[in-house]
């Protein structure tokens, strides 16, 4: 970064960190304390229109308070072809590695996901909105905005790279110690990824389309 980000990302770019690091998991949680658990497809999407809401907060701050580029972010869509070949091929990666981590975990007896009785589930095309909301905002905040604002922090890629990884992997703890280990290994993949390729556009078609297959996809082809 130049030297305007010297000038501008303080304390805009702490307020960035700290929307992007912590605000979905103390979120969730809050709205769960005072809602309850899911209940109805409009109450799913409520949550998922607010977390939208603040990514687009975040990306407001990169533009009017810190003054830059989204390109800062790591995101651009100056060669969108490009990104979604490699979203293609990175989401290809992941769903392999998913498929490999659930046979691992289930040979090894570690529960992966929720299991609650009688929970609420969602129609499909509400899932198809929650999962283009994971792939939009979790890439924005954990990987484009929370990676390159911690390194050029603390001029450490290693810190700024695991920290945020850290906290991902963290805040998928209602899924069991299974979804943690698993969101710390894909997360993992998506973080190198960007780290190598500064590809924020491709990660967001990468994870979106990986979830979107295991979750609104294979329920499709299924039947259930």
């Amino acid at each position: 970064m130049n030297s305007k980000v010297r000038e501008s990302y303080r304390p805009a770019t702490l307020f960035g960190l700290a929307i992007a690091l912590f605000v979905t998991p103390v979120f969730l949680a809050t709205y769960r304390g005072f809602i309850g658990e899911n209940h109805s497809n409009w109450q799913v999407l409520e949550k998922e229109l607010i977390i939208f809401l603040f990514a687009g907060l975040l990306l407001w701050i990169v533009k009017r308070w810190e003054r830059l580029p989204l390109n800062s972010i790591d995101l651009s869509f100056a060669a969108p072809r490009r990104s979604i070949m490699r979203g293609l091929g990175l989401a290809a990666v992941v769903l392999v590695v998913t498929v490999g981590l659930y046979l691992s975990l289930r040979v090894a007896g570690i529960r992966l996901g929720e299991d609650r009785a009688n929970a609420f589930r969602p129609s499909l095309w509400v899932v198809t909105v929650s999962m283009l909301r994971a792939g939009i905002a979790e890439e924005i905040f954990y990987r484009g905005f929370a990676i390159e604002r911690l390194r050029t922090l603390t001029g450490s890629q290693l810190f700024a790279g695991l920290v945020p990884l850290a906290i991902f992997a963290a805040s998928h703890y209602r899924q069991g110690l299974g979804g943690v280990l698993a969101a710390l290994i894909l997360g993992g993949l998506f973080t190198a990824f960007l780290l190598k390729y500064h590809d924020l556009l491709a990660n967001i078609v990468a994870h979106f389309l990986a979830d979107f297959v295991l979750n609104v996809g294979l329920p499709l082809v299924s039947g259930s």
